[in-house]
């Protein structure tokens, strides 16, 4: 029998903070409406607090991934943590979540793709796992964006907030699991959506700095045509190869990148709005946290054989899609 990749538990967290389009409206010149009707966000979560990086907030959602299923940490083989905001440039910010939490037996690495950084992940994890060498596989998607957002810019600074969010895989014989994907990039997209300096090519300087180009740098509309289509066609692409159709298809879980993105990929595959997951209106753009926090928001509603649609985009250009069935009730979840 052919082994596959299950996802056996999600979890997530973000923080206390939330920074809501009103408080926004006193830092930059926007308003409540314009945020909303170009994005569909409404608020964001913030991670306040001195010497907190992205590592916090991923071990705090994979503690509670491993108490919701039960696993002791000793039982990961592997860690795979996507991130665009590293704690550091080295050591990898997986090394750090594995040591806090004690996965004295798992190996770890970070995955670097931009906001589709967790889809790259989980697809790596999946064939650790159809090797048989591995049982138990953590995948995590964490960013603390506020660390890079230019809060006197108001194009970019309005669309991103914190988070992390997690997933178990394990192995399974069933017609169940992670079966299939299409992963894709092109440099293409390097101008248009990228931090000018703090790597080797710009190191940081005080002229970086006093220039502002340790920020996240974007062209919304650019970035949107491309998003709008790369995205659309990946699962469109991908459906065709299996032969689905939009009524064999329970959700589409997308990157949270702009609604309006979310609702364009959506009317592509032919799903109407019920079928689609959206939580960007109350975390924004959280990079490589949004589909884990989408699955944690909809877990509940989640049954045993779901047809799930995933599907991203981020800087780079890097963007794909997955089709996998879900592998257990999320209602009977305690």
């Amino acid at each position: 029998m052919k082994i596959r990749a299950k996802i056996t538990g999600v979890a997530a967290y973000v923080p206390d903070y939330i920074l809501s389009n009103a408080e926004l409206e006193k830092m930059v010149d926007t308003t409540d409406e314009w945020i909303t009707t170009r994005t569909g966000i409404k608020q964001r979560h913030i991670l306040k607090g001195e010497g907190l990086g992205t590592s916090h907030m991923a071990v705090e959602a994979v503690k509670e991934l491993l108490q919701k299923t039960r696993t002791q940490a000793e039982e990961i083989d592997l860690i795979i943590c996507a991130t665009t905001t590293p704690d550091f440039v080295f050591p990898a910010t997986a090394n750090l979540i594995a040591h806090a939490i004690g996965a004295k037996n798992s190996f770890s690495y970070d995955v670097q793709a931009a906001c589709s950084g967790f889809l790259y992940a989980l697809s790596a994890g999946a064939q650790y796992i159809e090797t048989g060498r591995y049982n138990k596989v953590l995948i995590i998607g964490a960013d603390k964006m506020s660390s890079i957002v230019d809060y006197k810019d108001r194009t970019t600074c309005i669309i991103f907030g914190d988070g992390a969010g997690c997933v178990l895989l394990e192995p399974t014989e069933q017609e169940e699991g992670i079966i299939d994907f299409i992963l894709q990039s092109d440099g293409i997209g390097q101008q248009h959506l990228y931090q000018k300096a703090g790597g080797s090519r710009r190191p940081p300087t005080i002229e970086t700095v006093t220039n502002r180009e340790h920020f996240v740098y974007q062209e919304g509309a650019t970035v949107f045509k491309y998003a709008v289509t790369y995205m659309a066609d990946t699962t469109y692409t991908l459906m065709k190869k299996h032969q689905l159709k939009a009524e064999d298809i329970a959700w589409l879980c997308t990157h949270q990148a702009n609604k309006r993105i979310i609702e364009a990929t959506a009317q592509r595959a032919g799903l109407p709005n019920e079928k689609v997951m959206i939580t960007i209106d109350k975390y924004g753009n959280t990079t490589n946290a949004t589909i884990p926090l989408n699955l944690r928001d909809y877990e509940k509603q989640l049954k045993k054989g779901d047809k799930i649609l995933f599907a991203t985009f981020g800087g780079g250009f890097t963007w794909g899609a997955m089709y996998a069935i879900w592998a257990y009730d999320g209602s009977k979840v305690s």
